[in-house]
């Protein structure tokens, strides 16, 4: 449940109210006394006894809008009309068009942009395939393809359901970086159908970007679509967490005077984001770490870990001291804690605990494994995943840019060289002047963002 007035629950209200000096007023401190924000107000309609007024304001979730709708309409003399959710108004009708690059005026254009032309153009990637990149759509555009599975902060709420994130997932990939993203959510759950139907709906992509499928099914889709197409495949729930918490953690680290090889990492999250995430911070100097899941501490010899899995990854290359016990026994005495897992499974205390200068990355969303709030009485930085407090750990920072990059430089496959150097880029986006606690990684609208980490994702893939 959201604890502060949020715009994902917005609402406008039209409403009638006496024409009196103190309407206003009394409408909007209504409002903030009852918890809510007014952002807006627009009076449409006046005459000589009433005013009608356009009212926006946000609130803590749809429970509590309608609570403030009750209370204004309690008022003597105002009447309540239309009530818009905003969210949803946004969503009608989709996110996303298909819009022609061409003009089609007159019979020329159609013969130029369809019949007869179009049959030289089908003949020369007959003659040779590669065409298809500089004369189709094929150059610019990527699948966006999830089974909805694990949808963040939902869980498995199947393909339909999905369909709202992937359209705003698509619609991040045009703004921030200007490539042509299509959703692709897909009625199954069963690894062998989900590889086999984008293998055959593959030709129209120059990648793919998987999204929301839960683990450990993640991993093989990943690996085997990758190993049998020729284009790359990116997991944004692994790599590109991956990509901006390893940006984060190494500004963050400079905030506080410590090296990444020098410190103790503990992680709450053993599931596809956390394994990537550690495994890109290991790849990046990382030498001390040990993670956590629903039983507890991670550690080789654990019963119910199976042999071939990526818990048995995590248990052979992590803890090297052998710990057991829980997560807030872990916790005391590491220089760094990342959680990618569940909320509220700390409190201030276990952060207390930590090593002085400490940083709490706790990126469960849409609420995080402790309050940041809680969280900053005792650690140096504190980021998360959410956009109402600083340092917010977005996935957005690194996919547009990172898919640019692939797609400028015709990448067939993705390597770990690129990951690490889209989190370099990514993190010099702030300069050593601009870094505190509070600002750790860029803006997502920073300018430069998407430019910078698609120019060294080119680059590392021409080599």
């Amino acid at each position: 449940m959201s604890t502060a007035p949020s715009v994902q629950y917005s609402i406008t209200m039209r409403l009638e109210a006496p024409a009196k000096p103190t309407t206003v007023s009394e409408l909007t401190s209504v409002i903030e006394k009852s918890g809510g924000s007014v952002t807006a107000l627009d009076v449409n309609h006046s005459d000589a006894e009433r005013v009608r007024v356009d009212l926006t304001c946000a609130t803590r979730n749809s429970e509590h809008g309608e609570q403030i709708v009750e209370q204004l309409r309690a008022i003597d003399g105002v009447t309540i009309g239309k009530v818009s959710d905003r969210t949803f108004l946004a969503h009608l009708g989709g996110k996303l068009t298909i819009e022609s690059k061409l003009p089609i005026r007159n019979r020329d254009d159609l013969s130029l942009i369809y019949t007869p032309g179009v049959a030289r153009i089908c003949e020369a990637i007959v003659k040779d395939p590669s065409d298809a990149r500089r004369l189709t759509i094929k150059r610019n555009t990527i699948a966006v393809v999830t089974d909805g599975s694990a949808v963040l902060g939902l869980g498995n709420i199947g393909p339909l359901a999905a369909m709202p994130v992937m359209e705003g997932k698509a619609a991040l990939f045009k703004r921030f970086a200007d490539i042509d993203a299509f959703p692709i959510c897909l009625d199954t759950q069963d690894v062998d159908e989900i590889v086999r139907t984008v293998k055959a709906i593959s030709p129209g992509f120059a990648g793919i970007n998987l999204e929301d499928i839960s683990a450990p099914r993640c991993f093989e889709v990943e690996a085997r679509l990758r190993a049998e197409l020729d284009i790359p495949v990116f997991h944004d729930d692994q790599h590109g967490t991956a990509i901006v918490c390893v940006a984060a953690l190494r500004n963050a680290l400079k905030v506080v005077g410590k090296e990444i090889q020098d410190v103790t990492l503990v992680m709450s999250g053993a599931g596809a984001a956390g394994t990537a995430v550690l495994k890109l911070l290991m790849a990046a100097g990382l030498q001390h770490a040990v993670v956590c899941d629903q039983r507890g501490v991670v550690y080789s010899g654990r019963e119910d870990i199976e042999a071939g899995t990526s818990l048995e990854w995590i248990a052979e290359n992590t803890n090297e001291k052998g710990l057991t016990g829980t997560l807030k026994q872990a916790i005391r005495g590491a220089d760094v804690f990342i959680g990618v897992s569940a909320a509220n499974i700390l409190d201030a205390g276990d952060i207390k605990g930590m090593a002085p200068g400490s940083i709490v990355f706790a990126l469960a969303n849409p609420n995080p494994e402790i309050e940041p709030s809680e969280a900053a009485k005792h650690a140096a930085v504190v980021a998360t995943g959410r956009s109402d407090f600083p340092n917010q750990i977005n996935n957005v920072l690194a996919f547009p840019g990172f898919f640019r990059g692939l797609l400028d430089a015709g990448a067939h496959k993705i390597t770990e060289k690129m990951l690490l150097a889209a989190a370099n880029a990514l993190a010099n986006c702030v300069e050593s002047s601009e870094l505190n606690p509070s600002y750790i990684v860029p803006s997502v609208f920073h300018p430069d963002v998407a430019t910078k980490v698609a120019d060294a994702v080119r680059k590392a893939a021409r080599k």
